[in-house]
């Protein structure tokens, strides 16, 4: 990651609702060009030397050092573009790793519902208990930067719309019972389903070597 010569709080470390939050800019020119060249300058060298060490470091990288570091670089970024795919695949990494508990509710749920390819392409086992996802979601990121970056985003973009149709069958059961976890888990399966969408974007915009 980048060097910088000011001293920084220990991060916050933000719930995993909270996971989709941004951060505001400055300069919004400063700010993408920051993160464009930050998120390019990373993914090249770690995909040219992709030691064990330096890739296990970037994946267990929020859960030493907070996601507010990513923020400040990415948060802001389209979500078509390099920065903003990297930024959305550490988001999903947190939600998972802050409650795996809920992630595996949701997942098994959403397994069952969809009649789709999705499950197999995202790659968890059936039933995908809490450390089973909290390994897989570690596994998809290392594939960012040590295998098919296209086939890693393709993958977190299936992840992401098992768990929507998982949360929309839990809003769907607490819809009268609990209507506030409804409404929560309403806008997590659509937060969820907007990212497959872009994660599966820059899946095709990577290989067309247009994703920047």
């Amino acid at each position: 990651m980048m060097t910088d010569p000011r001293e920084y709080h220990r991060p916050v470390r933000r719930p995993a609702d909270e996971f989709d939050r941004h951060f505001a800019g400055e300069d919004p020119a400063e700010v993408s060009r920051v993160a464009h060249a930050t998120a390019g300058a990373l993914l090249a060298r770690v995909r040219e030397d992709p030691s064990d060490d330096v890739v296990e470091r970037l994946v267990g990288f929020t859960a030493e050092h907070g996601i507010d570091t990513l923020a400040e670089l990415w948060s802001r970024s389209p979500a078509k573009s390099l920065p903003g795919a990297l930024w959305r695949l550490y988001l999903l990494q947190l939600m998972i790793h802050k409650d795996p508990r809920t992630a595996a509710l949701l997942y098994e749920r959403g397994r069952v519902a969809l009649s789709s390819a999705d499950e197999v392409i995202a790659g968890a086992p059936a039933p995908a208990g809490p450390d089973e996802l909290v390994a897989l979601i570690d596994i998809i990121l290392r594939g960012v930067f040590r295998g098919d970056f296209a086939v890693a985003l393709e993958r977190a973009a299936s992840f992401c719309r098992v768990q929507a149709a998982g949360a929309t069958t839990v809003a769907d059961d607490h819809d009268v019972s609990e209507p506030d976890r409804a409404s929560a888990m309403t806008a997590r399966a659509l937060r969820l389903d907007t990212y497959a969408d872009d994660l599966g974007a820059c899946a095709g915009l990577w290989r067309r070597e247009g994703l920047t």
